[in-house]
């Protein structure tokens, strides 16, 4: 299509559609330049005149993975002042907070393809006019941000090659009778993921709901009658999060032969991960492996690192392609139709065993 056709059939009817006025150029502004010198951004969107929101768009089809486009938009919003940047070619928008204090790489948000209707409809609902007016945005990144900074700790703290001392120490004792030797090697067996679910997130698998306004402004009331009743009770004990069911030594002994051979899966079957914003699918082949991106992949977890790899580059912290592939893809349960994860399918059968 080229870029202008792009601009003009795909792009700005969904800004349009997100609330922002296409024919007034104090709201959308094309080829925006801060300074006369500048070279353009493709669209600033305005909020009193002031940029709040920067898009690059880019032809159909290009690849939106090629690091100059995000640096170059990235690098020029840092400057302008402008926190929120996204890049598009129409079919996928990629959302990054320029402002963040991390590698240029960790600062995207989400990505997402706009026929993954509810995905898209997630995402980009945060960019309407309404919502960037009242910066809701922010409140889901900086959940998002914490909980990446958590988590790769997290999986440090565990991480195959040597437990942190601390983590050995504590569990040491609380199991006295175990040396702390064992403890370690025991740790170095362990193989432990943290699951950090989106705010906006649904309870039914496989599927990601349109935030609507007034779910966003439930989200940030709750998060602020949560701070304030912190503040309020220095001393009060968070209510106990529900603990997810620990995988016992007899699922880890099953592997995917063993989900096939009683007909939980199906040679050929599609296999579905999520992963920032975009859902991902990949075949499982008879002997077990995945074939995602058209490689093969001999496991799970070398196949859902695969796609981080595709969507983050190749180079993404080691703790952020860490994936338990049991639990990153899911399948299509034969009992009821619902898409689930591996892992259980995996407790069925160890179950019933």
């Amino acid at each position: 299509m080229g870029e202008s056709n792009t601009k003009a059939g795909l792009i700005e009817p969904i800004i349009a559609a997100l609330g922002w006025d296409v024919l007034d150029p104090d709201e959308v502004h094309r080829e925006y330049r801060r300074r006369p010198v500048d070279n353009p951004v493709d669209y600033a969107l305005l909020l009193l005149r002031t940029p709040r929101l920067f898009i690059e768009a880019k032809g159909l089809g290009e690849n939106l993975a090629d690091p100059r486009w995000a640096n170059q938009t990235i690098s020029y919003a840092a400057v302008a002042g402008v926190e929120w940047v996204a890049l598009t070619d129409g079919a996928e928008w990629r959302v990054f907070n320029a402002h963040a204090p991390v590698p240029i790489e960790q600062k995207l948000f989400r990505a997402v393809r706009v026929e993954d209707v509810d995905a898209a409809a997630e995402l980009l609902t945060l960019l309407s006019k309404d919502n960037m007016r009242d910066n809701r945005i922010e409140e889901l990144w900086r959940g998002f941000f914490v909980d990446r900074q958590v988590n790769a700790a997290l999986a440090e703290m565990y991480s195959d090659a040597e437990p942190a001392q601390d983590v050995v120490n504590l569990v040491a004792k609380r199991v006295p009778q175990l040396s702390r030797a064992d403890v370690r090697s025991s740790l170095m067996r362990a193989r432990a993921t943290f699951d950090f679910p989106s705010a906006t997130s649904a309870a039914t698998p496989g599927t990601a709901p349109v935030i609507t306004a007034q779910e966003v402004d439930d989200l940030t009331a709750d998060s602020a009658a949560s701070t304030a009743t912190d503040r309020a009770e220095p001393g009060r004990r968070a209510s106990p999060r529900p603990t997810k069911p620990r995988v016992s030594a007899d699922e880890r002994k099953l592997g995917i032969s063993d989900l096939l051979a009683v007909g939980l899966l199906t040679v050929g079957a599609t296999l579905e991960g999520d992963y920032m914003g975009r859902r991902h699918t990949a075949e499982l082949l008879a002997d077990g492996s995945v074939r995602y991106g058209g490689e093969v992949h001999r496991s799970l977890s070398s196949a859902g690192r695969a796609v981080k790899v595709a969507v983050s580059g190749p180079g993404t912290p080691e703790s952020t392609l860490s994936t338990d592939g049991w639990d990153f893809w899911r399948a299509r349960d034969p009992r009821t139709g619902l898409s689930v994860k591996l892992k259980d399918l995996r407790r069925r059968a160890a179950s019933s065993a």
